[in-house]
Order: structure tokens, then C-alpha cells, then sequence
């Protein structure tokens, strides 16, 4: 392993849908009968991942020109698994990931209602199992998302199945999604007290775009462990002071950002991380989903030390962080 890359890193904020190499998605697609848009390898491989000056306007571009397909390559028992499986296996050899936790929505994976939810969370928890066989040195922990396009019931569901698997490997459960008006999080909350009360850790996805009220409410009323992203708090020194008290850990994901445009340019990140460490809120880096971005955590690292936006030290600082803030036991 290169002398850059072997210091023991943590990655707490990662999809599954933007995680499995485009060469492993391909050979699923394949082997499961998938009509794709093309028959050429590498117009596949253009069409889920981003490099360069790409950008996606907003999240609902993200999810609808990405996610579509990974989701669906990955909607099976079989394709989880090996999806899992690579997703852990790849951390840990290209930065040295050994404490890894990997998020998904299981009703994105079951073909609306065709396959059943157990089956998908089960090959998931074996995908990881497998995993950590093969690397012991990971500890690995997967996250059951609800989405803002699901119903109140569907949500219900999966935080059900998150507490039914939390023996197995589910350490926590999440909410992620575009926006949208039908949603409430004030609905949800209880669904995030059961899961509290169950021992299961909170993050959740807000504050990365839209309005920053929903992000007071999280803070104020839920107090999850961890925020997804949580960016827009840069604006608020109060929140930000709130964030602080409540000893809340945000899950920053520099790259993604910048491609979703939920940052603007490299300016505007310097100052989001600026503002951090200017009222001490506590952050760690993470890729958001390594391969759709073509990152990595160590990557992700030196970005933001070339760009003189953190420093080593202030880079070993976040890593300590995620340690300290995993929801693995």
C-alpha cells in the first residue's frame, strides 16, 4: 500500500448506488438480462459516473440521470450482495477504509413490490458479511434509508425492517431524497424516536439544498447523532452554535457538492469549511459515492489540502471524528 494511503481512514457518509464500479454494474446488468441504453462498455460508463466540470442542476437530476439505473441494476438478491461485497472490498484497498458504513434504500432495490424486502436487506447483510470475511481489518455497518418520495407507510416499513435487522449488521437508519411538497419531516419524527428507542443510530440528509428550516427542525426537535451534509448551517452562526451544543457531527461530502451544485464553486467551499472550524462544529469527509464521482476518500483528503482549504492536520482531526462518530459498535 502507498506510504499517502496507509493511515486508517473512516467513511461514514456513502451510497450504494453511487459506490459499485461501473465494470461490476456492467456484468450485472448482463448476467440479469438488463436492456441498457447502449451496447458500448464505456457509453455506459459515461452515462453513471462524472468527472471533470460535469454538474447535475439539482438533486432531482442527480437521482433521475444516476441513481435510475444503478438502482435498478442493483434490484435483486443476487446483485445486492456482490454490490456490497465490492463496495467494502474497494474502500478498504484504495484508502485504507476500516471503518465503513454504507447506506441504501431497500424499496429502491425490490422492483416495486416484485422482490421481497427481506430477501434484498438479508443479501445485503451477507454482501457485507462476505466482506468483512475477506478483509477483517474492516469494520462495516450498513444504514437503511427512508426517501422524501416514499409514503409515510413505506418509510414506516423500512424503519420496521432496520430494527428487526439491527443484530445483523444495521446500525442505523437515515432519510434522503430531492425535495418534495408531499413530505413532511415533522411526520417522520416518530418513526425516528422508534428507531432511537431501539438503539439504532440517526442521520439524516438535510441542509445540503433548499431551504435551511428544515435543518433548524432536525437540530431543535430530532437531534440525530449525524447530519448528512448539513451545509446550509454555514449560513446561521445560531445553528451553527446549536449544532455545536448538541454535539451533532455533520457528514461533509466536498465533490458530490460540487457536482449537485449544492456548492457553488471552490470559493464558496472554502467558505462553508472556514465558517466549521471558525464555531467548531464538528465534520468529517466523506465521497457521497466513490465511484459516480471518481473519488475516494483519500482523494477527497487531498483536495481539500491542495486547495488549501484544510490542512493535515485539520484533515486528521475529521478522521478522528468519524471514528468517534461511527454508529458501528
Amino acid at each position: 500500500m502507498p506510504k499517502k494511503t496507509n493511515i486508517p481512514r473512516a467513511e461514514l457518509h456513502v451510497h450504494l448506488g453511487s459506490a459499485v464500479a461501473p465494470a461490476i454494474l456492467w456484468s450485472i446488468a448482463h448476467r440479469q438480462g438488463i436492456k441498457l441504453p447502449s451496447k458500448n462498455y464505456w457509453d455506459f460508463e459515461n452515462m453513471i459516473t462524472m468527472t471533470g466540470s460535469e454538474k447535475n442542476k439539482n438533486l432531482d437530476e442527480m437521482h433521475f440521470n444516476f441513481f435510475e439505473w444503478t438502482e435498478l441494476i442493483q434490484s435483486s438478491p443476487e446483485a445486492i450482495q456482490e454490490a456490497v461485497t465490492s463496495v467494502f472490498g474497494g474502500g478498504y484497498r484504495k484508502s485504507n477504509i476500516v471503518v465503513h458504513e454504507l447506506r441504501l434504500n431497500p424499496m429502491f432495490r425490490n422492483r416495486s413490490g416484485e422482490r421481497d424486502l427481506d430477501h434484498i436487506i438479508m443479501s445485503a447483510i451477507w454482501g457485507m458479511e462476505r466482506a468483512v470475511l475477506e478483509y477483517p481489518q474492516v469494520k462495516a455497518g450498513l444504514i437503511l434509508m427512508m426517501d422524501r418520495m416514499l409514503t409515510l407507510k413505506q418509510n414506516k416499513i423500512i424503519v420496521e425492517k432496520a430494527i428487526k435487522y439491527k443484530t445483523q449488521g444495521i446500525v442505523g437508519i437515515d432519510v434522503g431524497g430531492p425535495e418534495r411538497k408531499s413530505f413532511s419531516i415533522k411526520k417522520i419524527v416518530p418513526l425516528f424516536k422508534k428507531a432511537r428507542k431501539a438503539g439504532l443510530g440517526l442521520t439524516i440528509h438535510t441542509g445540503e439544498v433548499g431551504k435551511i428550516e428544515e435543518l433548524r427542525f432536525v437540530v431543535r426537535n430530532i437531534v440525530p447523532e449525524r447530519i448528512g451534509h448539513g451545509i446550509a448551517c454555514t449560513r446561521d452562526p445560531k445553528l451553527m452554535k446549536e449544532i455545536v451544543e448538541k454535539n451533532i457531527t455533520l457528514e461533509t461530502c466536498p465533490t458530490s457538492n460540487l457536482r449537485n451544485s449544492a456548492v457553488k464553486n471552490l470559493a464558496d467551499l472554502k467558505r462553508i469549511y472556514k465558517n466549521l472550524l471558525k464555531y467548531q462544529v464538528k465534520f468529517t469527509i466523506n465521497t457521497d459515492g466513490p465511484e459516480m464521482y471518481r473519488t475516494n476518500v483519500f482523494k477527497e483528503q487531498e483536495f481539500l489540502r491542495k486547495a488549501k482549504i484544510l490542512n493535515k492536520k485539520q484533515i486528521a482531526q475529521c478522521n478522528k471524528w468519524a471514528f468517534e462518530a461511527t454508529f458501528i459498535k
